[in-house]
């Protein structure tokens, strides 16, 4: 499998116990693309990223991240954060009560010889990591501030630069601009554009159609455990790929065939 890939889904398929949430998935995500996951409430979009991230275990398939095989029996959500996974969720990815410059840290701190954590060196990372990596520049947000201090937007900014930081071979994005206002929305796709310009890629899902079309050079649409679609940007609008979204959700598909 070639390394140009950051992510390679090859047949996955995920039961519990009859039940089948994933059907012969294959996905193949390049290591500088934004792709949007997108389908209906129950299409599979999260198991499929419960798999991905070593929350599940897969039933049967292969996986590879940036063209190493995954041993599905010896992967789990710490194992994905070593093969470069890093997952975003909405309001959920910071320590509320911490200053900035810990969360960018938290479990990978920066050590002296003797063990004790180099408060110095985390802070001036930090640092860049906010004017340089995701452009922050927030006015009287430090590397000290609190996240409790920090808009909805400039939380998801943070844990995304985090994810850059630690050259995450693939950040993941769950729903991070749901009950954010428009203002707040627009910082984080902001943010997204750096993750491309960054060399990095991304899976972005999200309910709002328009966000996913702005950021993503792809979609991929999941309908009950499938692929049912892959689409690049460039052959499709907006207004088709969200007529394409109904057709699935309003049972239009079925009902053709």
């Amino acid at each position: 499998m070639a390394a140009e890939y950051a992510l390679q889904m090859v047949n996955i398929e995920k039961y519990f116990g009859r039940v089948c949430a994933l059907r012969n998935v294959n996905i193949a995500i390049g290591s500088n693309e934004i792709v949007g996951l997108i389908g209906d409430n129950g299409a599979g979009k999260s198991t499929m990223v419960k798999v991905l991230t070593g929350v599940h275990r897969p039933t049967s398939g292969d996986m590879y991240i940036a063209g190493r095989k995954v041993d599905p029996r010896r992967y789990s959500v710490k194992r994905a954060h070593e093969y470069g996974i890093e997952t975003v969720y909405q309001d959920k990815s910071l320590g509320e009560k911490q200053v900035l410059w810990r969360n960018f840290f938290i479990g990978r701190q920066v050590t002296l010889p003797f063990g004790f954590i180099n408060v110095k060196k985390e802070k001036e990372i930090a640092q860049e990591i906010m004017l340089n990596t995701i452009g922050f520049r927030g006015r009287g947000i430090t590397v000290d501030s609190k996240v409790s201090k920090l808009s909805g937007g400039e939380r998801q900014g943070v844990a995304i630069g985090r994810a850059m930081h630690f050259e995450a071979e693939l950040i993941v994005l769950d729903e991070p601009t749901v009950a954010l206002s428009l203002k707040e929305v627009r910082k984080v796709l902001d943010f997204v554009h750096q993750i491309k310009v960054g060399g990095k890629a991304c899976i972005y899902i999200s309910h709002t159609i328009t966000d996913v079309y702005e950021v993503a050079d792809r979609f991929i649409v999941m309908d009950r455990g499938e692929i049912v679609g892959d689409i690049r940007k460039e052959d499709t609008s907006l207004q088709e790929l969200d007529q394409y979204l109904l057709s699935y959700s309003h049972g239009l598909r079925d009902r053709a065939e």
